[in-house]
């Protein structure tokens, strides 16, 4: 039964190929876009140099080999290659392989068992695979689009490498267009700029180029076709995009870092990316508002404000519209000074308030509604602040016997620039008052 995995029995000759399986690599050195991973000095081509293949995660986004580049180390070492989905393989399923790797190395061959989408098993599927990885059973090689760190149970993740494989580049989309020209012995009819636009259709993904190609192709068109024309038989491929996956994560990360760096452009650039990949905005208003408290704080009060407002406005005038005012609240953060004063005084806050958690607040600023309270000294020795000079009387107001900290250290932009020049005013009061 384990044959229904097996990929020894392949498609009839004689039956139609799609051009991106008739034109899958028949061995690494022809695999395009990876060379960092199969170079000499990479990853997987020190292993085979040496002979000593392990399990290894192939982690990167789709079409740029995972699955071409599992079946040519099956070839480089001789090891019997099976393929398995984690989609459409369940429990019994994955006991019939290993049961059939098991009678294979009885007989004296291995067995490198790949595993596409590997992220969608759970931990207890995962966890399935160990103990035939550690007694030499089967060579585990996983492939998947989400990251490892998160995705992977930590048991896998230290049994095997991970390998980062990286989307290819226009010029690498170029070789492999050239190599279906080749192939189907005719030429691309598309002008120079249709034919970069095919190239940025792809998206990195060098199946969907194929695919693509193969459709230009059927159309047998006489004349070079323009982008008009291309873009108007052509859809363009939806963006690589998962909204609770890593990209999500890395894009919003790009979004945060833009705006810190105060780059508008770039700000709304992975902001449209989000949006156009079917980002929740009101997530983004969210991470926005955040922004603006993190990154600029006291720098411009106003900017915790304006976020609020276009969330609201989001929210009143719903998509595509109202998406226009959280785009103007992320170019203002960008163009807004910068301060983590605020919420680095914060953080620092919490940390001594967790060291010093039970120290009571000092008698002197304590109420005393009742006279027993009196009596213990509650409100005792308190100075009013408006009856002071200059309205500062220059109490302590850390509890008895800490050394008074200073968290808050404003910079010398945009608001807090005022503010530091409040804050310096009232420590030479109070070191005059406590004189």
């Amino acid at each position: 039964m384990a044959d229904l995995f097996d990929t020894a029995a392949q498609t009839p000759d004689t039956a139609p190929r799609p051009l991106a399986d008739r034109l899958r690599p028949k061995a690494l050195s022809e695999v395009i876009g990876q060379d960092k991973v199969l170079g000499p000095d990479g990853p997987l081509g020190t292993m085979l140099t040496s002979g000593a293949l392990s399990s290894i995660i192939l982690w990167g986004p789709p079409g740029v080999g995972k699955t071409t580049i599992a079946r040519l180390l099956a070839d480089e070492t001789d090891l019997h290659f099976v393929q398995i989905s984690a989609i459409f393989t369940g429990v019994p399923d994955l006991r019939k392989v290993f049961e059939a790797a098991k009678l294979r190395r009885s007989q004296g061959r291995g067995t490198l068992l790949f595993v596409d989408e590997i992220h969608r098993f759970n931990k207890a599927q995962q966890d399935g695979f160990l103990p035939h990885m550690e007694d030499g059973t089967i060579l585990l090689v996983g492939a998947t689009t989400e990251n490892p760190s998160f995705e992977l149970n930590a048991a896998v993740l230290s049994r095997a490498q991970v390998i980062v494989l990286e989307r290819l580049t226009p010029a690498h989309l170029e070789l492999l267009a050239q190599r279906a020209e080749k192939e189907l012995q005719k030429p691309l009819p598309l002008t120079g700029q249709a034919r970069e636009a095919l190239l940025n259709m792809a998206d990195g993904d060098g199946r969907a180029l194929l695919n693509l190609t193969e459709q230009v192709m059927a159309w047998n068109a006489t004349d070079k076709l323009d982008t008009d024309a291309l873009t108007t038989r052509l859809m363009r491929r939806a963006a690589q995009y998962d909204k609770s996956g890593d990209a999500h994560y890395n894009l919003i990360s790009a979004l945060h870092k833009s705006v810190r760096g105060s780059d508008p452009d770039a700000a709304l650039y992975w902001l449209a990316r989000m949006l156009d990949g079917g980002e929740d905005p009101r997530y983004l208003a969210r991470r926005i508002t955040r922004m603006a408290i993190e990154d600029i704080g006291l720098a411009d009060p106003q900017a915790q404000a304006l976020c609020l407002q276009a969330w609201e406005i989001y929210e009143r005038l719903g998509s595509p519209e109202g998406e226009l005012a959280l785009g103007q609240a992320v170019a203002y953060l960008a163009l807004a000074p910068k301060s983590n004063a605020g919420y680095v005084a914060y953080k620092e806050a919490m940390k001594s308030a967790k060291k010093t958690g039970s120290n009571p607040p000092p008698k002197h600023i304590l109420n005393a509604p009742t006279a027993l309270m009196k009596d213990q000294g509650y409100g005792a020795g308190y100075d009013y602040d408006h009856d002071a000079e200059d309205g500062f009387s220059g109490q302590d107001y850390f509890p008895d016997g800490m050394k008074r900290p200073v968290f808050y250290h404003p910079v010398e932009r945009g608001f807090e620039r005022e503010l530091k020049r409040r804050l310096d005013y009232f420590v030479k009061l109070r070191t005059k008052r406590q004189s």
